[in-house]
């Protein structure tokens, strides 16, 4: 793992509270590194080395979330976070201007040791096209047995987005979708969706536009 002289101040970004804190769980008790913040569908106010946008249920590679995120005064480098690692994607970000593009299925050590990289001047993008369907991070609906796919399908479906909304949000076909949807709702016991949003709000998918500030 490569080291840093100074921490690496790094903001976590995504619309769930367990999202970030989970991501954040992940990174601590790392010398060369410290999450100083938490930011739930809000802009970052503390000055950071990086941001790390995770696309659970948020826009993709070359939306524009990521651009005002690319175009805050407040972060130096910005990191995408997924399990898409589609090559359109992966281009996508680099064209963009995002400074990597690391993949929820690292092991810890590898993500702290890339986004070290990154910190150093770095651009760190996936080699080739990686199969990731499970996250290493806690994510709204987990504990009742939803994969990282049927819950990101689940949380916007609570935010009110159409199959085919979903699958251009999600990078998904609109048949896996449905699929998705079909498995989730058998482990949520509901049949339709106004059951499934009902359920979503008793299970961590309220998303809550907050911050958290961390003690350094």
């Amino acid at each position: 793992m490569l080291e840093a002289t100074t921490p690496v101040t790094v903001a976590v970004i995504n619309d769930y509270e367990i999202v970030v804190k989970g991501v954040a769980s992940m990174l601590s008790g790392v010398d060369s590194l410290r999450v100083i913040e938490l930011d739930a569908h809000v802009a970052t106010v503390c000055p950071v080395d990086i941001a790390l946008y995770d696309t659970f249920s948020a826009t993709q590679a070359g939306a524009s979330d990521i651009d005002d995120v690319l175009a805050n005064p407040n972060v130096s480098k910005v990191v995408i976070y997924s399990w898409n690692l589609q090559d359109e994607l992966v281009a996508k970000a680099r064209s963009q201007g995002a400074h990597g593009y690391l993949s929820k299925g690292s092991a810890r050590t590898e993500l702290v040791d890339s986004l070290l990289r990154v910190a150093q001047g770095e651009r760190v993008f996936p080699e080739e096209p990686e199969e990731c369907e499970e996250s290493t991070t806690p994510y709204p609906g987990q504990e009742a047995g939803l994969t990282t796919r049927e819950a990101e399908v689940i949380a916007l479906i609570s935010q009110g987005l159409s199959n085919a909304e979903i699958a251009e949000r999600a990078f998904l076909s609109i048949n896996s979708v449905k699929s998705y949807i079909r498995s989730a709702y058998r482990k949520m016991g509901v049949q339709r969706r106004s059951q499934a949003v009902i359920w979503a709000m008793g299970h961590g998918f309220g998303a809550r536009p907050e911050r958290w500030v961390l003690n350094s």
